[in-house]
């Protein structure tokens, strides 16, 4: 199981009724990923200013992007550190993610779960810096979110 916190660091409600989703999504996440233990992760909504600060100061890119993860995992081994419940930090950029609901022509709760369900899968040591790993992290978000939120 994956308990989520969420903070809201925007000037905007409703972001943190995602809450039951995220927990919803980590669940299945677990299910699939054949995760037994008891994980935490932290969820924190940013707007385009805060994203591209955190962007620049601590991954020196110098532009806005829609999520950030901070694994807790970062550098090592997963598999060697599993006894470590918090998996990290999720932020997720709203003003990103309502640009790219439009664009993609989805629910901008569509764009919300799938940025959390793309952070979730990058703490536990996925990602998508070559076309291998590329190809296994978005099967997994496929297979974990599309059940739950509809395209």
């Amino acid at each position: 199981m994956i308990t989520c916190a969420c903070i809201n660091k925007t000037r905007e409600k409703g972001w943190l009724e995602y809450k039951k989703q995220f927990e919803t999504i980590a669940k299945r996440a677990s299910e699939i990923l054949v995760k037994k233990e008891e994980y935490a992760v932290s969820v924190i909504f940013v707007k385009d200013k805060r994203i591209h600060q955190i962007n620049r100061d601590y991954r020196n890119v110098d532009r806005v992007t829609d999520v950030i993860t901070f694994a807790a995992f970062e550098g090592e081994d997963f598999e060697d550190v599993l006894d470590i419940k918090e998996l990290g930090d999720i932020f997720i950029n709203v003003d990103a993610a309502k640009r790219q609901a439009e664009q993609y022509g989805h629910s901008l709760q569509r764009e919300i779960c799938f940025l959390f369900t793309h952070g979730l899968l990058h703490c536990f040591g996925f990602d998508h810096m070559n076309e291998e790993d590329e190809k296994e992290m978005f099967t997994y978000q496929k297979e974990i979110l599309d059940e739950i939120i509809a395209r």
